[in-house]
């Protein structure tokens, strides 16, 4: 009988273990799509920045 209640807890760890390992993946992955996602809007970001015209100075007339 304890050897049935190590087993099932045995198992219970490698379970828990697995499902930390299958979030680190998951975790890693999401890193690397923020990361791509912050290098594409900072692209777009400088994009618009060369398309904005210069501010012009106005003389005024005094």
């Amino acid at each position: 009988m304890l050897l049935n209640e190590f087993l099932k807890e045995h198992r219970k760890v490698h379970e828990l273990e697995q499902a930390r390992a299958d979030e680190q993946r998951e975790i890693a992955e999401l890193k690397q799509q923020v990361k791509a996602q912050t290098t594409a809007i900072q692209k777009v970001s400088n994009q618009l920045e060369l398309s904005r015209p210069s501010p012009q100075l106005i003389a005024n007339g005094r």
